[in-house]
């Protein structure tokens, strides 16, 4: 038969390992609620600004909005470079007016 004095005082040793255990993960859940909240605040901060700078914080409008103006530049690029071409043709062709 055990001895109940020796399962008293493994029982007592476990139960300190496991508050060891306990401590550091209360201690963690803590430093993560906090993390969780000043995330939260970024994240209130970061919709925000896109609200004031894009008009909304609807990250696919946003999405879309900078596709639009991405294509938007690669046509103006293609119409700047064509422009150039055509002046370049030009600057080419008046010096071949010259005597």
């Amino acid at each position: 038969m055990t001895d109940p004095g020796r399962l008293d005082t493994d029982n007592i040793r476990r139960i300190e390992q496991m508050r060891a255990t306990f401590d550091r993960l209360r201690t963690e859940r803590i430093r993560a609620e906090s993390e969780v909240e000043r995330l939260e605040q970024d994240l209130a901060q970061a919709r925000e600004a896109a609200r004031a700078t894009f008009g909304t914080d609807d990250e696919h409008e946003i999405a879309r909005a900078i596709e639009a103006a991405r294509a938007k530049n690669t046509q103006l690029v293609d119409e700047f470079g064509s422009l150039l071409r055509d002046i370049e043709s030009r600057l080419r062709s008046l010096g071949d007016d010259r005597p």
